[in-house]
């Protein structure tokens, strides 16, 4: 599925992933590939990607590695949308 997330500064990943789990104002869910269409506000707390990504230079700094194939972004709130494969996560 192809993720994108867009901060207030930039974008700041688009590509292919496996699965991403975010941090849901009810509890944390995660979203694979052919997920039903969602909207949902995030609350404070990690965006977990699943597989092998990529990130640019410039936007390495807020992204850390987590265990095996897994990368971590530190958000404070947000929106996630999931539609016909394509999640975007609008992170602050």
């Amino acid at each position: 599925m192809y993720l994108e997330i867009v901060s207030p500064e930039a974008t700041l990943f688009s590509g292919e992933v496996t699965s991403v789990a975010v941090p849901g104002v009810n509890g944390e869910f995660e979203m694979l590939k052919d997920h039903a269409p969602i909207v949902s506000l995030l609350k404070d707390g990690f965006v977990k990607i699943s597989g092998n990504i990529e990130l640019d230079e410039e936007v390495q700094d807020k992204f850390t590695k987590g265990d095996k194939n897994t990368t971590l972004l530190k958000i404070n709130s947000g929106t996630v949308e999931m539609k016909d494969n394509k999640l975007i996560v609008l992170a602050d």
